[in-house]
């Protein structure tokens, strides 16, 4: 008899282990299948992970798996190390991990394959009764067609004749599994011919490692990318593409289909369940040869790998913020490894980890700093909001903005609005006693939607009615807060009112299809203004955009974030690479309250690397990555109480590493989190920094340490995107 090792498919920290189980002689069970095994009194699913011709367990207490779920294992051999490299690296659950890899609605049952129905004759000599007219053009219908689904006949000519044709045995009916297809933009792309610095950069990346592509906007980094997925398709291998936002996709897989067919596969949390079910097999069962998505792509079960490329790698949207959390850049590394394959980092802005790397030969740096039609970067003219206001303007453009965006519409061009804030304002405030609308189960204010009148959450999703009078004292006069996407379009409205305006955020994406629709009407729209957050400010390629505006352009400059400055840097470099990308020179308009500030001066020269030299300068200075390690430990419990009780025990716990390791910690610290309630749970956190000599002992003693006491959940970033 063989035994099972079996990861059970529940989140529980009890549960956290594997567990054995014996094989009957009568069930084949593979390694990495799914089972159905008795837990207690339940039955529960579980993987398997190991097969053991024996064990040091009795063998007469263990029980039986029951059965197979799927019939074919759907964990491969590279998840099954890459989820033992997981867990011991970024201490996650073994359950929580597993679940990466497959379609969520897979492992509840609630979506499998599409089965079609079809009929087909049996016999073309068939003799009817003279009565049976109906099932008689059934018959001559099917001699011409040969194959026809169930439901057409039935539709056309009826269920009654076809079923009596069944019946008689004289019609056969069979069964065709049918593919989800995803819906794309079918374009014709012609293979341009290569410059200079895209025939360097493909000559330089061929050996097996890691490469940071370092190219400015425009400067045919997506052509550099499929020409060397085209290599290594050649040789037989496979490719993944990550790009970081959903929003992207539309384009890059009309691109990749263009080139590559069928053998593209797309994975995203924007397909339905169905679409991403099959997708997902046809990248299992090698039908599909490249694999382009977002951050949850770099879990497809694709075999072979030649190369994974990194698109904006820069991007927080790769690191995983909510459990289990992961960052892409990590993984990636691993199944590059795995594979001995290539790993490909691109961007205009790289983050100023990668570029340490690259300067200390960790990566290999390629450069490609010029665009590839040769045009100069946009024009970037800083406007002094506080100047304007002396000026007597109070409103949210400047008059240079609405000046260059009279022009677009006179020309009949286009221009991108940007404004990290989705909504119409951040807030609702009473002028008179300071009262802020405030989410119940959230500690955060809600955000205020005109256009349906409510206040929002944008933690938890919950809604509330719009404030027309305090409730804590009674005034009618109520504020709004900083403004949102939702505001721009409204005032942009005012000033073009017979030009199409477009919003793209998360409240006007959450509907399936809608990135595409949004950027597709946008495309047509001559002259046209689309307004949106981040996830217009990189990718998208619109010839006629001339013009991009910054609305607000502190926004991200003052958060309480050692990366907000790398951040502002990165946003604005991003966004205005969107203008100009064809014949004519594009110009953005920044709008700021600080325009003295260092890292203005910096973007509006595009001197990525006077600006890695200040910040990277500052970071060493005071001791933040890339040189040292931050380690944020997230508590979080619905009871206020039994948290702070367990962080103090376990903060009294990290103390004592910390007496061991004296001379490398840098700071330690316990503290509620900034945004301290969300969706009902208290949330406190306990924050370090520490040299790299020792990190990852140090960081092992931590999670061991802590994994022993905590009791609520407990949550582990390493040099977190977020600290809030």
């Amino acid at each position: 008899m063989k035994f099972a090792n079996v990861i059970i498919d529940q989140d529980a920290k009890a549960l956290d282990r594997e567990f054995v189980y014996a094989i009957p002689d009568h069930l084949s069970v593979k390694l990495g299948e799914r089972v159905l095994v008795p837990f207690g009194a339940r039955v529960l699913e579980g993987f398997v992970v190991e097969i053991l011709n024996e064990t040091t367990f009795d063998e007469t207490k263990i029980k039986e798996v029951i059965r197979p779920v799927d019939g074919f294992p759907v964990i491969k051999s590279e998840m099954l190390a890459l989820m033992h490299y997981m867990k011991e690296n970024l201490h996650l659950k073994l359950a929580s991990i597993l679940r990466l890899f497959l379609p969520s609605e897979m492992r509840t049952g609630k979506v499998k394959e599409l089965l079609v129905r079809y009929v087909r004759l049996r016999n073309e000599d068939v003799i009817l009764p003279k009565n049976a007219k109906k099932q008689a053009i059934i018959l001559e219908f099917l001699k011409e067609k040969k194959v026809a689904k169930f439901s057409d006949i039935s539709a056309e000519f009826g269920y009654a004749p076809l079923s009596a044709l069944v019946k008689k045995g004289e019609v056969e009916v069979f069964f065709e599994e049918q593919k989800r297809a995803v819906a794309y933009d079918k374009i014709s792309l012609q293979k341009r011919p290569l410059t200079p610095l895209q025939q360097r950069a493909l000559g330089t990346i061929r050996q097996n490692k890691t490469y940071l592509l370092h190219g400015v906007t425009g400067s045919g980094k997506t052509e550099v990318y499929m020409n060397l997925i085209e290599r290594v398709l050649e040789k037989g291998k496979t490719a993944l593409m990550l790009v970081p936002e959903i929003s992207l996709t539309p384009q890059v897989l009309a691109n990749f289909k263009a080139r590559f067919g069928e053998n593209v596969a797309l994975i995203h949390s924007g397909l339905s369940a169905g679409e991403r079910f099959d997708e997902w097999r046809r990248i299992f069962f090698g039908e599909a040869k490249v694999v382009v998505g977002a951050r949850s792509a770099i879990f497809s079960p694709i075999e072979n790998l030649g190369i994974i490329i990194i698109d904006e790698e820069h991007e927080q949207s790769y690191i995983s913020e909510s459990n289990p959390r992961y960052d892409t850049h990590e993984i990636a590394e691993f199944r590059r490894k795995y594979n001995d394959s290539i790993l490909v980092l691109g961007s205009a802005t790289p983050s100023i980890e990668s570029y340490s790397k690259a300067l200390d030969g960790e990566y290999e740096l390629v450069e490609m700093p010029v665009r590839v039609n040769g045009m100069e970067m946009p024009k970037i003219l800083i406007v002094d909001m506080l100047d304007e206001l002396r000026h007597g303007n109070s409103e949210i453009f400047s008059i240079p903005l609405i000046a260059e965006l009279s022009n677009v519409v006179e020309e009949k061009k286009q221009a991108m609005i940007f404004i990290n804030r989705r909504g119409f304002s951040s807030f609702q405030r009473c002028r008179e006693c300071g009262y802020v609308a405030k989410c119940k189960d959230c500690d955060v204010s809600l955000v205020y939607h005109h256009y349906e009148n409510k206040l929002k959450c944008h933690y938890c999703g919950k809604r509330y009615r719009a404030l027309d009078i305090c409730p804590s004292c009674g005034s009618h006069n109520i504020k709004q807060g900083a403004i949102g996407t939702e505001r721009v379009v409204e005032e942009l409205k005012k000033y073009f009112p017979n030009v199409p305006i477009f919003r793209m955020d998360n409240d006007t994406t959450s509907q399936k299809g809608a990135h595409r629709s949004i950027l597709n009407q946008f495309r047509e729209a001559k002259p046209g203004i689309l307004v949106g957050t981040q996830m217009i400010a990189k990718g998208h390629d619109f010839e006629d955009v001339i013009l991009v505006g910054i609305v607000d352009a502190d926004q991200s400059l003052y958060q309480a974030d050692y990366r907000s400055i790398e951040k502002t840097f990165q946003l604005i470099t991003q966004v205005s690479g969107r203008a100009g990308r064809s014949k004519q020179q594009g110009k953005v308009i920044l709008q700021t309250y600080s325009p003295r500030h260092y890292v203005y001066r910096y973007a509006q020269n595009y001197d990525f690397k006077g600006f890695f030299k200040k910040e990277a300068n500052l970071r060493k200075v005071t001791n933040f990555p890339p040189y040292t390690k931050v380690l944020r430990i997230l508590f979080s419990h619905e009871d206020e109480n039994i948290v702070a009780k367990e962080i103090k025990v376990c903060y009294n716990k990290v103390q004592e590493v910390k007496e061991r390791f004296k001379d490398e910690f840098v700071y330690l610290d316990v503290m509620k989190s900034p945004l301290n309630r969300i969706k009902t749970k208290y949330r406190y956190q306990i924050l370090m920094r520490f040299k790299l000599n020792k990190a990852k002992e140090i960081e092992n003693e931590i999670f061991k340490c802590v994994d022993e006491k905590a009791k609520s959940s407990v949550f582990f970033e390493v040099n977190p995107n977020n600290l809030s």
